[in-house]
Order: structure tokens, then C-alpha cells, then sequence
């Protein structure tokens, strides 16, 4: 027989651990919230007594309690390309950012991967009693259930592009004039046959290539053809060979609609014995940290994207205090390497 003293029994809520200090679970409860309303020993011997027998309290409900469960939701709606995923290196660039800026200020994270299967699929989001605010990573193209949703509730800020008149807060690039540095750089270069390789689909990526459009406009140049294009990675590959086989020689300039696709749009040149940038100049969109680790270094069109996360974090707080917080359209960079 062990002389072993056994460990004490396990607390399961706030009433036990009041029936045991002898006091009332309004006591204990500001006790363990270490509220000066309890006088020092009392509250020192309810610490201790919590600690013994391995209560703690739980914080969702009490935040439930008090109207605030320091939970914000980071939402990826894909209407538009529903086969994408997280593991996309911009959306992987983007939620770290996120995360560092609200877990610094004390805010826990919920990441949803949305594929909107019903009108009031955002509703059932912000009306979950279980966040704080909603950061949506791209428009998709669910623009108007994003206003509709814009006019009722206030703490949501998302990222993508602005449209003179509209409701909900946005922070991004002004991606039509990223589309237009893309195309500049690449008429720069001497190029004249232009392509736009991506989906016109989502806000962003259509003011992308109405950009790049304005640019060869400017130059006298023929409209750029449109190379559709998906965002999922699993397609992606395939889509750029059947382009780049299709197009041959037609196309000296390709600016594409993320980083992404402007790497594998240079491997796919690169299989056909096509030289880039000797041959045939390309531009990304993104600024992802690969696009200066690829070979040849890929010309992008920077997004400042660590900068945008946290003008979106700054805008969310400034809304759930209560505040307004308007739009933030910054302003693109042409990052130039060795791709154009």
C-alpha cells in the first residue's frame, strides 16, 4: 500500500470552487480575474485553492459574458477560383502578417477558407457570436455581398480594391495602376506584342489588366491579349504550357496577375527553349519573398503587403472601439530584376 498522497480532485467549474472556499461564485470570479473588489487574502486564498486543484476558469465564456471573446476572424472567400488554397504563397505572406499584428495585441485568430455556397454565407460569419471583427483576404467576386453586409455591421475591413462610392473598408494597392507600371516596364524593354496572363474575374485582378490595358493605350499598342488563367496551383502549370505553347512567337511581354504565375509562366518559357528576359519579358505581381530567390529574379509589381496587413489590423481596432476608419488605397512599386 503507497503512502503516496493522492493529488486532489479535479474542479470542474466556478460553483464547486465557490462551495469549497465557502464563498459566492461572484467572489470567486472576480477573485480569479484578481479584481481589487476582493480583499488580499481572500483572493490569494482562491488563487491558491484553483491552482491545487487544477481549475481554470474558461475564457471564452467568460469574454462570451462580457460581450468580447478577443477572437478575430481572418476569412479567404473564394467565389471566384474555388480549387485555390492556403498554401498559396501570397495568402501564406498575408495571414503572417495578420497573425503577428493581432496575436501582439492580445487577439487569438479563427482562419476560415470560404467557398460562398449560399447569399448569406457571410452572415452566418459575422452573426456567430464568436469574433470580435472579420479581416476578409480578397473581394473574390462577392463584391456586393460584402456591401450588403458593409452596412450593418462595422468591424470588418478587407483586402482588395476601392470603388468610388462603396461601403465596406478596404485596404489595398491601387492595382490599376500596378497594371500600368507592369506595362510600362514591359514597353520599356522594347515590347509591343503584350499578354495579360490571369483571371479578370476578381476586382484586383480585373483592374490589373484594365492597367495594363491603359498602358499599351498610352503607347499606340494594340489591346493586350488575355490568357485565362487559374490561381489554383493543382491547374496553374497546365494552363501557362497550353498558353505559352498557343501564343509562340505572338507575344514578346507577359504580365501576369501574381508572382506565381509569372514563375511558372518562366519555367514553362524556359522547357521551350524561350529566354526570358532576352526573348520575352515578364512581369509579376505580388512582391512574394520568392520572387527574389527564383532564377532569373522575377520584376514585380509590389503590393506592400506587410504594410497593408497592418493598416488592416489598425483600421479592424479602430472600428470595434467604435470609430470609423476609412479606405487605404496604397499606392504600387515597380520592383525592377532581372525578368524585365
Amino acid at each position: 500500500m503507497s503512502d503516496t498522497p493522492s493529488a486532489p480532485a479535479r474542479i470542474r467549474n466556478i460553483a464547486e470552487l465557490a462551495r469549497l472556499a465557502g464563498v459566492s461564485t461572484g467572489t470567486v470570479s472576480r477573485a480569479l480575474a484578481d479584481k481589487s473588489l476582493v480583499n488580499k487574502d481572500t483572493r490569494e486564498r482562491i488563487q491558491a485553492l484553483a491552482r491545487a486543484h487544477g481549475f481554470r476558469p474558461n475564457q471564452m465564456a467568460r469574454r462570451l459574458r462580457i460581450q468580447e471573446t478577443k477572437v478575430i476572424g481572418v476569412v479567404v472567400p473564394l467565389g471566384h477560383e474555388q480549387r485555390q488554397h492556403l498554401s498559396d504563397p501570397f495568402f501564406m505572406a498575408i495571414l503572417g502578417h495578420l497573425a503577428d499584428a493581432l496575436t501582439e495585441n492580445g487577439y487569438d485568430i479563427m482562419l476560415s477558407r470560404v467557398i460562398p455556397d449560399a447569399d448569406d454565407w457571410l452572415e452566418r460569419i459575422v452573426d456567430s457570436g464568436m469574433l470580435d471583427g472579420v479581416l476578409l483576404i480578397g473581394q473574390s467576386n462577392q463584391f456586393e455581398t460584402i456591401e450588403r453586409v458593409a452596412q450593418w455591421y462595422r468591424p470588418m475591413v478587407v483586402w482588395g480594391s476601392h470603388r468610388p462610392g462603396q461601403i465596406h473598408c478596404t485596404v489595398g494597392v491601387d492595382n490599376r495602376k500596378g497594371g500600368h507600371l507592369a506595362g510600362e516596364c514591359l514597353i520599356r524593354a522594347g515590347r509591343t506584342r503584350l499578354a495579360f496572363m490571369g483571371e479578370a474575374v476578381a476586382p484586383e485582378l480585373k483592374d490589373r489588366y484594365d492597367g495594363l490595358c491603359d498602358a499599351a493605350a498610352a503607347a499606340g499598342l494594340p489591346p493586350p491579349l488575355k490568357l485565362d488563367t487559374h490561381l489554383a496551383s493543382d491547374v496553374m502549370a497546365e494552363d501557362i504550357a497550353a498558353h505559352i505553347h498557343r501564343i509562340g512567337t505572338d507575344v514578346d511581354g507577359i504580365a501576369a496577375a501574381s508572382d506565381l504565375i509569372a514563375m511558372h509562366a518562366v519555367r514553362a518559357l524556359a522547357d521551350r527553349g524561350i529566354r526570358v528576359p532576352e526573348d520575352i519579358s515578364v512581369t509579376g505581381f505580388d512582391d512574394l519573398p520568392l520572387a527574389e530567390q527564383t532564377i532569373p529574379r522575377l520584376t514585380t509589381i509590389s503590393q506592400s503587403i506587410a504594410v497593408g496587413a497592418r493598416a488592416m489590423v489598425s483600421a479592424l481596432f479602430e472600428r470595434i472601439a467604435g470609430n470609423d476608419a476609412a479606405s487605404v488605397e496604397m499606392a504600387p512599386q515597380l520592383i525592377r530584376r532581372d525578368t524585365a
